[in-house]
């Protein structure tokens, strides 16, 4: 058997061992500017959309949530978090106040973690 369909067969097994719970949104700015440049409109959505995510990290739906570091070109953020099932994931993605308001866009991934500091490595 080759090393890409090991691989592959690999990846089907983790995928679908992985909680069917977890998802992940990824936000990218709606204005590039947004990370030279804010207005005062957004600087309040991007500190309403971190104090929610603090929140919802304290109620253990956060699971991480991270950014990139540049501030031009491909800046985009990640939230990977649980839910339900998709309508309750994509009510949490759009609860974010960045994506309320306009300031950021934000799109729905399902997602397997997995591996993550803390946990037991796969055998």
């Amino acid at each position: 058997m080759s090393n890409r369909i090991v691989l592959v067969l690999i990846m089907l097994l983790v995928a679908t061992a992985a909680a069917a719970d977890d998802w992940a949104y990824r936000i990218q700015p709606t204005r590039p500017e947004l990370m030279t440049k804010p207005t005062d409109a957004e600087m309040a959505a991007v500190g309403a959309h971190w104090e929610h995510l603090k929140e919802l990290f304290r109620k253990g739906t956060v699971v991480f949530a991270g950014r990139t570091t540049q501030a031009e070109g491909e800046v985009f953020g990640v939230v990977v978090f649980h839910a339900e099932n998709e309508a309750a994931a994509r009510a949490i993605m759009n609860s974010d106040p960045a994506v309320q308001k306009g300031v950021m866009k934000a799109t729905l991934f399902p997602f397997s973690i997995a591996l993550m500091e803390g946990k037991t490595v796969p055998e």
